[in-house]
């Protein structure tokens, strides 16, 4: 199957990136724009420069590709190099002249002008036909709103700035906006896309096309924006009361409105009365001998491109560096399979994932043993091995998504290579020198069977769990003791090969607040490392609970390897209540004096 490259030009990319604030709504050079917008090849190449904001998510070591510091910003994951800029989010050093901060910004930002100078002139082009160009235009409309979705989960408001670019010559009162409420910036970023939609197909309209925006996609993002609207961060929250503009008005609502979840289940439930069973379904995969398999369908539904789960993913992804913090040292080992390990898995993680009847570890009747070890066969291997006990008879999504001691890696292409991550096993400190599992765990999740620098894999920006649990959640919130709130729980849980909460195995949670927290407990497992904990955490405020403090691996430095499943704290990290929105880049505060700060920054 083709892939839909995002390719720029060489005098493209140096018109779009010469105006560095956001601000600067027009390139300079508008003869060479005119002649860029004359034909479809052309005007092809503007729109993938336009697409080309979509963050890569998967470059997080060097938050190249616009990607940002999602996993190991989150309780999910530690990176080992200290140059990692989560680790300096987790440390507390950053600030509102930090450059990931401004970088955000500033990149959204420019998206944002170059998607509406592509609105306005596209329809300028000669040789494109004329639904073609209305999709395109449609394509440019749901780029714009969601780089504002993007920019409103950070900063929280933002500055709308209008369908119009600002020319660069117009008065500093034009120049000067104030923030917008986040409820408007929400019914902005709504009613665009609802606008995008109609100019948008239901499915890519050819193989080229796989990687671009379609009504799908616009509808997930319109209802992801309502969800954020209704959760505690940004619905009613108090801790915003003193965030105002010059005018007074409030920036964040100081009154809850539970509508706003009814406004949020109601868009999804659009999606899936549209698009389920149709277009997307939940990816299930059998074994050879042809019975279904949940370690299988866990594990591939994140390595088998486009499959029917996924609603949208990046081409030409940059999954060959994620692989390499992926794939253990393996000192000795080929090339192949001998990558760094860096990208550990906390302990909190860990202790997440489910028992295999269904059950978290802190049940009484989960089974779960906190010592000794037992003779156990993991999904992925061939025979037994002696696995401490704390990882025995746990649920399949948990062998899908983290490496620990004493298993068979997945790469056998060069042999059979078992993974040892404490202190002087093949993996660990010792013998990685700078590239070692920081937390003796690491992340597995998305890694392919093959070489860790086996690149080109597109990565799934979105898929159909998210939506059933989003759904689940609004739903909950809206309308509790509704059915179909633990009908789409469940769903997951059965791909995923664990009891479903009501059968005979596992009983049903009672009550609004009990059935809350198994929706929680269900998306931090089954959306574990794809970038969704870190901001899950920070809607619904908890945040300051789970991020800050001490947090907990296995002690990795540990000469003797019994003392290696000790779990001991490995960083203390801080999560302030300022941290729940970034800050406004300092130094656009500096330019636009009508900008005010987020509190506590």
């Amino acid at each position: 199957m083709k892939i839909y490259v995002l390719v720029t030009t060489v005098f493209i990319i140096t018109l779009i990136t010469s105006c560095n604030d956001f601000l600067d709504q027009v390139p300079d050079d508008r003869l060479t724009l005119d002649q860029t917008f004359a034909t479809e090849n052309t005007v092809e190449q503007y729109l993938a420069n336009v697409y080309s904001v979509l963050p890569d998510e998967l470059s997080q070591r060097f938050l190249s590709n616009n990607a940002g510091p999602w996993t190991g910003g989150s309780d999910e994951a530690e990176y080992v190099w200290s140059f990692v800029s989560s680790n300096e989010m987790n440390i507390g050093t950053w600030n509102p002249t930090t450059g990931f901060v401004n970088d955000k910004w500033t990149n959204f930002y420019r998206g944002i002008r170059n998607a509406s100078y592509f609105m306005q002139n596209v329809y300028e082009c000669q040789d494109c036909v004329p639904q073609l160009e209305l999709q395109y235009h449609a394509e440019a409309r749901a780029l714009r709103a969601i780089f504002y979705y993007h920019l409103i989960r950070l900063f929280g408001p933002v500055v709308l700035m209008g369908d119009t670019p600002i020319p660069p010559d117009a008065p500093v009162e034009q120049i000067h906006l104030p923030r917008n409420t986040f409820d408007e910036c929400v019914e902005y970023i709504v009613s665009e896309l609802n606008e995008a939609m109609l100019g948008l197909p239901n499915v890519p309209r050819n193989d080229d096309a796989y990687g671009r925006i379609t009504r799908p996609y616009a509808m997930a993002i319109r209802s992801q924006a309502l969800l954020l609207a209704a959760s505690p961060l940004f619905n009613g929250n108090p801790d915003y009361a003193n965030l105002v503009n010059d005018d007074g008005a409030h920036l964040i609502s100081q009154g809850y409105d539970e509508d706003k979840w009814g406004a949020a289940a109601e868009s999804y439930r659009q999606f899936i009365t549209e698009f389920v069973p149709g277009t997307f379904n939940l990816y299930r995969k059998s074994n050879s001998q042809g019975q279904f398999d949940p370690y299988l369908s866990t594990r591939d539904v994140m390595l088998d491109e486009w499959n029917e789960e996924i609603i949208l993913a990046r081409p030409a992804s940059d999954i060959g560096s994620r692989q390499y913090e992926m794939t253990p040292f393996h000192s000795g080992s080929s090339s192949e399979a001998r990558g760094s390990g860096g990208l550990g898995a906390t302990q909190a993680m860990v202790d997440a994932y489910f028992m295999a009847n269904g059950r978290s570890i802190d049940d009484p009747q989960s089974g779960y043993k906190t010592s000794g070890f037992s003779s156990f066969r993991v999904p992925y291997d061939f025979t037994e091995r002696e696995i401490f006990n704390q990882w025995v008879d746990r649920e399949p999504r948990f062998y899908a998504s983290i490496t620990f001691d004493n298993t068979l890696w997945l790469n056998r292409n060069t042999g059979d290579i078992i993974t040892r991550t404490w202190f002087e096993g093949n993996s660990g400190r010792k013998a990685g020198g700078n590239d070692y599992s920081p937390t003796g765990y690491i992340a597995r999740k998305n890694m392919g069977l093959g070489a860790w620098s086996s690149g080109n894999r597109a990565n799934s920006m979105l898929r159909l769990a998210e939506i059933y649990l989003d759904y689940a959640e609004a739903l909950n919130e809206s309308s509790p003791g509704d059915p179909e709130v633990l009908e789409y729980i469940n769903l997951v849980r059965n791909r995923a090969g664990v009891p479903e909460y009501g059968s005979s195995e596992l009983e049903a949670p009672v009550g609004k607040d009990a059935m809350r927290e198994a929706i929680r407990k269900e998306r931090r497992v089954e959306l574990a490392f794809e970038n969704v904990r870190y901001f899950d955490a920070r809607r619904w405020k908890i945040a300051e609970e789970v991020f800050d403090g001490p947090t907990i691996g296995l002690d990795i430095n540990a000469p003797d390897i019994n003392n290696f499943y000790n779990k001991v704290p490995f960083e203390t990290r801080i999560f302030d209540k300022r941290h729940y929105l970034w800050p406004i880049p300092q130094d656009e505060i500096n330019i636009n004096t009508k900008l005010v700060q987020n509190t506590g920054w």
